[in-house]
């Protein structure tokens, strides 16, 4: 009677594989790596103009991918047995991310450092770095750059105000249920319908009820999206109508979850509403407030819809996010190559500044939760 019909748990580890099926797992997994390797670079040799010879498209790659990726999966068996298994749970997950991430930012990359303008008839040309150069050398996306600064710094109001609505709704006030529903309404709503019903009816200047109000206020020309700087406060008040609610239910969220205890006792020694507030409360809602703002900043960077609808980007670009701007480089200039690398740039930006932020943020929770 062997091991295996004696012990029905019996497990293969990596010490009891033989050498032959040690050497062909091996051998598999390495002519598969070999051959994705050569086909990656003679695609993209060919691609380039390097080399005249190459396949018709990508698809042979992807092929060579697939067969990589499925090869590496059985070999993890093959070689190591049960831990390979176990390997197998997490693998595939992996292999996954790796196709619907890493290889689009590198075609992005490829993309980003040539000239693709879909109105030319001569296709991609490679050019090296005059992108960047034509980047960092681009008024119109600073300038949006620095709008996307006014609207991140502008969370901070959004905040204030969300974290007032939450204390108000975790009050026992009059009619409670219905108002924490009519404040989320606005977070129920498209920002596509946002833009319309407020940005292109409200709004407007000549029927427009709100226009029409501050024109009997002694507003005589109440052009909301004439001027720059009313541009942009109009677009922040749309943004902030809309994502506002969100921010007041996580809030409101963490406020119902502090500990009733420690609230009661700072006011048995006497803490005023304000120092309870200062002292207690918000260093205890620290956590929550940064998920809350960091989450918020994440929708505020990807700000476009609510522009592209209204103002498209106007007046003379003063409204533009980054988004927004990338997306004309798109769809009116049909620039593909410039626009690409416009959005490798801000991606770099944004992972550099989310991870600056992560870390100072944390400092400040630890400073002030640390004196409780």
């Amino acid at each position: 009677m062997t091991t295996l019909d004696r012990d029905l748990l019996h497990t293969v580890e990596a010490d009891s594989v033989s050498a032959g099926r040690h050497f062909w797992g091996r051998a598999a997994l390495w002519l598969s790596a070999i051959w994705l390797v050569t086909s990656f670079v003679l695609q993209a040799a060919h691609e380039s103009g390097w080399i005249a010879f190459g396949f018709e498209n990508w698809r042979p790659v992807l092929y060579a991918y697939i067969l990589w990726a499925i090869v590496l999966c059985v070999t993890r068996v093959v070689l190591y047995g049960e831990a390979g298994k176990k390997a197998l749970f997490v693998l595939p997950a992996a292999l996954f991310v790796v196709s619907m991430v890493v290889f689009p930012l590198l075609f992005a990359l490829w993309v980003g450092f040539s000239d693709w303008n879909l109105a030319s008839l001569t296709g991609r040309q490679f050019n090296g770095l005059d992108n960047l150069r034509r980047m960092l050398s681009d008024p119109f996306y600073a300038n949006a750059l620095l709008n996307m600064v006014l609207y991140c710094l502008a969370i901070a109001v959004e905040y204030a105000i969300a974290f007032g609505l939450a204390l108000l709704l975790s009050q026992d006030i009059a009619a409670r249920k219905f108002w924490r529903v009519t404040f989320l309404v606005p977070l129920m709503l498209s920002p596509v319908a946002v833009s319309w019903m407020v940005g292109k009816s409200m709004l407007e200047i000549r029927f427009g009820p709100i226009a029409r109000l501050a024109r009997w206020l002694g507003w005589e020309n109440p052009s909301f999206f004439g001027d720059p700087l009313t541009a942009r406060l109009s677009i922040m008040i749309m943004d902030a109508w809309t994502f506002i609610p969100f921010m007041m239910i996580m809030l409101l969220a963490g406020l119902q979850a502090l500990p009733r205890e420690v609230l009661e006792a700072a006011e048995v020694d006497g803490a005023t509403k304000w120092q309870r507030f200062w002292k207690v409360i918000f260093p205890l809602m620290l956590p929550v407030s940064v998920t809350a703002v960091m989450i918020r900043i994440i929708f505020k960077l990807k700000l476009a819809d609510i522009i592209i609808t209204v103002t498209a980007g106007g007046p003379g670009g003063a409204t533009d996010s980054v988004t927004s701007f990338i997306y004309r480089e798109y769809r009116d200039r049909s620039n593909v190559g410039y626009g690409t690398l416009l959005a490798i740039v801000y991606l770099v930006i944004i992972v550099f500044g989310m991870t600056m932020l992560l870390k100072v943020s944390d400092r400040i929770v630890r400073r002030m939760t640390g004196r409780l």
